[in-house]
């Protein structure tokens, strides 16, 4: 009898770019890329901390190389993608919380030009890429449950998240000929420097405790092994799907 056999996780051999590299979840996915053996290209802004994610990286005898830049500076991902990626994680995203009532235009548009327009670039970057390559790839774009559900003072961020998820779909639909997948991973509320404003007031405090069925806030390690998951071919056939980790926020 020949028993199945579990499909790697392993990403030995393989080129990945994280966005958002330098701290938070896109630290997190590019450690979790990098220790499955993936060499990773780690962009963010932030040149310093980007820098000194890296060489601890290295430090771990992992293979990754920092580039400074913005994910929604078009030429630079032109020059990027020269040779393609066979793992696309985006972690890049932007916050500016306030009730919809009191939304500025400017707050608007910063929000849904880095979590929507620079995502569906980016994405359309990576599958040209892959394509010319004639190879299949994995890409995932770190959404939020706010992209299924809504929230207090999130309305913007809940249109940028809910837009991403059906973005996602479309393009699994045209891609997967290809053997391009495209998937979303949505955590709930993750422990980072970014959100201790938001666990620091006893009210939003509360709703959080109350919505997460597990009883805690995510940490930055909840969201690795899923991002690996849905890099390596232990999803093979995965794509257009959302990864919840959200304490079973959604489950209701």
């Amino acid at each position: 009898m020949k028993l199945p056999r579990t499909p790697s996780f392993r990403l030995d051999g393989k080129r990945a770019l994280v966005t958002g590299a330098s701290s938070g979840i896109g630290l997190g996915c590019a450690v979790a890329l990098a220790e499955a053996g993936a060499h990773v290209t780690c962009l963010a802004r932030r040149e310093g901390p980007l820098t000194e994610a890296v060489e601890a990286m290295r430090a771990e005898g992992w293979q990754a190389e920092a580039r400074a830049g913005d994910v929604g500076d078009l030429e630079a991902l032109d020059a990027l993608f020269e040779t393609p990626f066979d793992v696309v994680v985006n972690a890049a995203g932007m916050a500016r919380h306030a009730p919809a009532l009191d939304t500025t235009p400017e707050d608007f548009d910063a929000v849904l030009q880095v979590n929507l327009r620079a995502a569906y670039f980016l994405s359309q970057r990576a599958a040209r890429a892959l394509k010319a390559a004639g190879k299949g790839g994995s890409i995932v774009h770190v959404s939020s449950q706010m992209g299924h559900v809504g929230g207090i003072d999130r309305a913007v961020y809940c249109a940028s998240k809910h837009a991403v998820e059906g973005m996602v779909k479309a393009m699994a639909i045209e891609w997967g000929p290809l053997g391009i997948r495209i998937n979303t991973l949505c955590p709930t509320f993750v422990r980072t420097p970014l959100t201790e404003a938001t666990f620091a007031d006893p009210a939003k405090r509360a709703w959080l405790e109350e919505k997460i069925k597990l009883g805690r806030v995510g940490q930055v390690e909840d969201v690795m092994g899923a991002v690996l998951y849905l890099a390596s071919e232990a999803s093979a056939l995965v794509t257009g799907s959302a990864q919840m980790v959200d304490g079973g926020w959604t489950a209701e």
